[in-house]
């Protein structure tokens, strides 16, 4: 590598940000909306009660916005998966499995891969989002996890098959 050059990036067969700034916009909307029920209920014009929410509502929601883009961001390469924080190597991924029967949500018996821990730092798959079951190494299961399930499940099964194919 020459000096000064940037590193290369491995190229992304499947991406997802986890959280959009634009609910940044709720701070202003926030002060606006102050502004009008001041002007509205005949108080006049008192810049610190917009200026307050403007700031409270955009710090919290950005601070909101940063810890989803943290922690529920998924990234697939050609050699890892990584959701959220933490990072499997495609080469630990043994298969995908099927699609489930059963939602999660229903009464119905879950496949096994349904109640096993999600990817990622956080406790179970986010909101929003629903789990692909994976089997990894040493006969463990998890849950891959994204808001474009059926992308992210195409993308991993199809780097796994080829992973095993070349392996056998």
């Amino acid at each position: 590598m020459l000096e000064g050059q940037p590193l290369e990036q491995p190229e992304r067969l499947f991406f997802e940000n986890g959280a959009s700034w634009y609910w940044l916009l709720s701070g202003p909307i926030a002060a606006i909306s102050m502004l009008l029920i001041q002007i509205k209920g005949g108080v006049g014009f008192q810049p610190w009660v917009p200026l307050i929410f403007l700031v409270l509502v955009t710090s919290f929601v950005g601070l909101q916005v940063k810890a989803a883009r943290i922690h529920t961001s998924v990234e697939l390469t050609r050699d890892a998966l990584r959701e959220g924080a933490e990072i499997t190597l495609v080469s630990d991924i043994v298969r995908v499995f099927p699609v489930a029967q059963h939602s999660v949500k229903s009464r119905e018996l879950l496949e096994k891969w349904q109640t096993s821990r999600a990817l990622g730092e956080l406790s179970g798959v986010p909101r929003g989002r629903t789990g692909i079951g994976v089997e990894l190494r040493g006969k463990r299961t998890a849950q891959a996890w994204a808001r474009n399930h059926r992308g992210l499940r195409a993308a991993l099964t199809e780097l796994v098959e080829g992973e095993t194919a070349s392996v056998q």
